[in-house]
Parts: structure tokens; C-alpha cells; sequence
């Protein structure tokens, strides 16, 4: 069974190890530099339409136990990531480069980190793939202090977790046989769990683009 698992799909990985597996792999994804390219958003939508009757999995996933469960093992890995940052610093990203480590996987982490300030983006990066990997070591590492840094966890973890299961529960309700469509539907659901990083985005860049005519005057000083 464990050789027929593919890590990469949800589906195979929810009926191979059930609500422990999409619980643990929550955990290693939000919390381990190592679990990065694990599904993390696709697994819970996954999971949310699983929680649903009528689908083609033998025992359908418990609705309160995932809603308790995912929040907590995102928080839980988040704060081991935030934690092997602060004590490990700039060292536990300086690795060689190879097929699953790379640096702009950082690099990006670390301008969302500058780009939306420290409680934003732990919130923020919750939503998009890789950088919620990379951000909470680099929060512990940019000296994020812990008890702030909980508490926005706390926040994005719940957001994430809870909206996307929910979003997957209703499809599962509302659609019959969604379960046989299953990654198409979860591309689709996935786009729309990153509207409000776009907005986001679009709009410190909107507001970049406002400063940019005083930032090319010359002011005689360095600006900070």
C-alpha cells in the first residue's frame, strides 16, 4: 500500500493514511523545510470534500476532528519552523542547491517577510504554497519575536485551514460525485484561496508605483 501512495496527490494520500495523514503532512508542510513541496492547500480542500457523504471513500473523514485538528498541526508546525530559525539563524538556509532545495524559494519568503511586515505576511503566506514553508524559520531568523509571532499564527492557521476545509465541504455537499474530479476541482478551488494574496499584492505594488516619482528625486540622503 505505502508503495502505491503518490505524495503528490491528495487523493491517493487521504485514502492510503486517512485523517492522521492529512494531519501529519499539514504539520511537516507548514513546519519542516524538508516538507515544502507536500500538498498543503489541494490536501485540505481534498480533505473537506471527504468530510462529505456520498463520496467513494469507504469512511468519510470526520468533520469537527479535521476543524480542530488542521489548525492545530498547522500552528504546532509553524512554530517549529519559527523555532529552528531563531535558534539555527542564517546557516539553516545555506545549503547547497540542488533538485528540492533553492534558494529563491528564500529569496521569495524573505520579500514578503519586507514586502508586508512581519504580522501580515505570517498571515498572508499562510495562502501561498512554498513561501508558508520558508516563512516561519525566516521569522524566527529575522528575530520575530515568539509570543507575536504565535499569535499571528494563530490567526493565519485558522484562516487557512478552516476556509479551505469549509470550501471543500461545500462542494462536497453540493456537488454530486465531485470526488471523481477531483484535482481540477481543487486547482480551481486553489486559485480562488489566493484572491485575497493577489489583492494584496497588487496593491502594495499600486501603492509602490505612487512613491516611485519621489523615490528617483535626488534628496541628497540615504533613504531607509
Amino acid at each position: 500500500m505505502a508503495l502505491a501512495v503518490n505524495v503528490m496527490d491528495p487523493k491517493s494520500l487521504i485514502e492510503a493514511f486517512g485523517l492522521i495523514g492529512v494531519l501529519v503532512i499539514i504539520f511537516a508542510e507548514t513546519g519542516l523545510l524538508v516538507g515544502f513541496f507536500l500538498p498543503g492547500d489541494t490536501l485540505l480542500v481534498t480533505a473537506g470534500i471527504y468530510t462529505a457523504a456520498g463520496t467513494t471513500l469507504a469512511h468519510p473523514l470526520p468533520l469537527p476532528v479535521l476543524m480542530i485538528g488542521a489548525p492545530v498541526a498547522a500552528i504546532a508546525g509553524a512554530q517549529v519552523g519559527h523555532l529552528l530559525g531563531a535558534r539555527y539563524g542564517r546557516k539553516l538556509f545555506e545549503r547547497p542547491k540542488s533538485r528540492i532545495f533553492r534558494q529563491e524559494h528564500v529569496d521569495k519568503a524573505e520579500h514578503y517577510f519586507n514586502k508586508f511586515g512581519p504580522a501580515k505576511a505570517v498571515v498572508l503566506a499562510r495562502f501561498v504554497p512554498v513561501v508558508r514553508t520558508f516563512l516561519n524559520p525566516l521569522a524566527g531568523m529575522l528575530e520575530m519575536s515568539a509570543i507575536r509571532f504565535f499569535v499571528w499564527n494563530v490567526v493565519g492557521a485558522v484562516l487557512w485551514t478552516e476556509a479551505i476545509i469549509l470550501l471543500g465541504r461545500f462542494l462536497g455537499d453540493r456537488v454530486k460525485g465531485i470526488d471523481k474530479y477531483v484535482l481540477p476541482v481543487v486547482a480551481v478551488a486553489v486559485l480562488l484561496s489566493v484572491v485575497p494574496v493577489l489583492r494584496e499584492v497588487f496593491r502594495g505594488r499600486r501603492q509602490d508605483s505612487y512613491k516611485s516619482p519621489k523615490t528617483q528625486q535626488p534628496t541628497g540622503r540615504h533613504r531607509r
